[in-house]
């Protein structure tokens, strides 16, 4: 099993989650977070603001490992928009999963 965990612009969630449900996706878990980039300052004139936090969608999902390019894909397609701060995509392995309520493990509990 893999999770993808991607940080995509709020306005292109509602794109991300059409294009995901069409592939089958069952569930995935959303966060709204706030996202600082220290690339955009420059540190000998600016100093930490809490206005320039920029706010991000943080989207979770945990898939069957042959299935990463397919959600991977779709994610770049849906959060796309060219310009500097559409957000990254990670991938991470998964050793097990459990269903709290029937005990189901591994894939059978997604």
């Amino acid at each position: 099993m893999k999770k993808i965990e991607a940080y995509i612009r709020p306005e292109k969630l509602n794109d991300l989650i059409d294009i995901l449900e069409s592939l089958g996706l069952k569930e995935l878990s959303l966060s709204e977070i706030k996202n600082y980039n220290f690339k955009q300052i420059d540190p000998r004139t600016d100093y930490f603001d809490i206005d320039k936090l920029k706010r991000k969608i943080k989207v979770e999902l945990i898939i069957n490992y042959n299935e990463v390019d397919k959600f991977v894909d779709a994610i770049k397609k849906a959060a796309n928009t060219g310009n500097f701060g559409d957000g990254k995509i990670f991938v991470y392995d998964i050793e097990n999963a459990v269903r709290i309520r029937t005990g189901e493990e591994g894939v059978k509990a997604l």
